[in-house]
């Protein structure tokens, strides 16, 4: 394997699963929070209920 090769494959599959990894990471903070006010949404409605 060349460098020119090795530079095209890093460019073909590096950049891709650098950007996924990072918008998984800054996802991955948001659904906590998501998961967490819906937890909060669920007990306050089973009190308007009580």
């Amino acid at each position: 394997m060349d460098i020119p090769q090795l530079f095209d494959y890093i460019r073909d599959f590096g950049f891709p699963m650098i950007l996924s990894w990072y918008l998984l990471v800054r996802m991955e903070s948001k659904l906590d929070s998501l998961t967490k006010a819906i937890g909060e949404l669920s007990c306050n409605v089973a009190s308007m209920r009580a």
